[in-house]
């Protein structure tokens, strides 16, 4: 695990990965968490995080799924949407720090949306989206939209 001041370095000189959870449900919405930190503060967001290095993509998958979502998902039940860069004017540093993501976006099929345990750490609040309303949704970051023309609805 990286020191504040190494992962600061990080961010200030090179692009971070991460994995996005599109948690869609049976009534074909999104779950949604308001972000209590920047990049991204006070926005509507998928749920995610970043990915260690020498951690495996499954790993990785199952680590962030868990603290995000509040149980773990198998990386090989879910659909990759895409790849997708997220740049960001500020960092969870400063105003003055930028970000830069390379996100690998993954749709999650859920058919019990009450089974979620919700953990607080990321996200101040929790909501199910309209995936057919979302483009519209100004309070719904832009990078929570990528991903939408990739997704597939049977």
């Amino acid at each position: 695990m990286l020191s504040s001041e190494d992962f600061k370095l990080v961010v200030q000189s090179a692009p971070l990965f991460s994995i996005d959870l599109i948690v869609l449900n049976q009534k074909k919405q999104i779950l949604l968490g308001k972000r209590k930190n920047a990049p991204a503060k006070d926005y509507w967001f998928v749920p995610g995080g970043r990915v260690f290095k020498n951690e495996s993509l499954s790993d990785a998958f199952t680590r962030i799924s868990n603290s995000e979502l509040g149980q773990p998902f198998n990386y090989r039940s879910a659909t990759l949407l895409g790849l997708y860069d997220h740049f960001y004017n500020d960092s969870v540093f400063s105003e003055n720090i930028s970000t830069h993501y390379i996100n690998a976006s993954h749709l999650i099929r859920i058919y019990l949306d009450s089974l979620l345990s919700l953990p607080s750490d990321q996200h101040q609040d929790y909501r199910w989206a309209d995936i057919d309303t979302l483009n519209q949704d100004d309070t719904v970051h832009s990078y929570s939209k990528v991903f939408l023309n990739r997704l597939s609805i049977a």
